[in-house]
């Protein structure tokens, strides 16, 4: 079996901390030095990594950006009260991007973290069987 686990560069790593803390109710679990430091509380880990605005994670590779950016990859936090999870995360610095959305699964709204990472609250009722094919 793997694991997975969820790595999320940031410029400040106290900064990300209290946002993700505050933001989704994630818990300190080991701090591993100044640069790097693990949230509990999720389905999978979380680990804040602290990395400089401008190093190239690799060669060939845009410079690390901490202005508003989005990946393929990004974190979908399914919530069970989309309303507070959403005042909750614009209370500890959050960005809503949208209004909510209603679709076939369930609810959803679009934020950014305060380091320029997207993020989706998800209400999933009735959940992705609504739309499986059969």
């Amino acid at each position: 079996m793997i694991q997975l686990l969820v790595n999320i560069d940031v410029p400040d790593l106290e900064a990300a901390t209290k946002f993700y803390v505050d933001a989704f109710g994630l818990t300190v679990g080991r701090r591993m030095g100044s640069e790097f430091r693990e949230l509990l509380g999720a389905a999978v880990p979380i680990y804040l990594l602290t990395k400089q605005a401008g190093s190239v994670p690799v060669p060939g590779v845009a410079a690390r950006s901490f202005d508003r950016h989005w990946t393929p990859v990004h974190l979908d936090i399914a919530v069970p009260d989309l309303e507070a999870a959403l005042a909750r995360a614009v209370a500890a610095g959050a960005r809503a991007e949208s209004g909510i959305t209603a679709h076939a699964w369930g609810r959803m709204v679009l934020l950014s973290d305060p380091f320029g990472n997207g993020i989706d609250l998800l209400d999933l009722t009735p959940g992705y069987d609504a739309i499986v094919e059969r």
